[in-house]
């Protein structure tokens, strides 16, 4: 079981990325796929989550910014991040977790299974 997260780099103000995060050894429609960040020192946060039943959650810090979705045939889910800021920068991660209670979607703790990380620097 792995997830590899890719897509990070750098954005201008305002500009957009996408972030990947395939799956391989199982398959993600089974799963609940979270995306976190971790800005230096800072701690981790949870910022959107796509459910196995296709619903999705955001935290208040992107709504309206960032669109999660999931791909079935390329077993891979994307962060769409639009109008980024310069607080968007950060590491983030995907993660992966079979069954949870969707309150505690944004809980770092609850997943199983962690990508390596993506670097997202926004800055001018």
């Amino acid at each position: 079981v792995q997830l590899q997260a890719s897509g990070g780099g750098l954005a201008q103000p305002g500009g957009s990325l996408r972030l990947s995060c395939a799956a391989s050894g199982f398959t993600l429609d089974y799963y609940n796929i979270g995306w976190f960040r971790q800005a230096p020192g800072k701690e981790r946060e949870g910022i959107s989550c796509h459910s196995r039943d296709g619903s999705t959650e955001y935290a208040d810090s992107v709504k309206g910014r960032f669109t999660i979705s999931r791909d079935d045939a390329s077993n891979t889910v994307y962060l769409q991040m639009t109008n980024l800021k310069y607080e968007d920068t950060a590491v983030y991660y995907c993660a992966a977790v079979f069954g949870y209670h969707r309150r505690t979607w944004h809980l770092s703790r609850i997943y199983d299974y962690w990508g390596q990380g993506t670097l997202v620097t926004v800055s001018s």
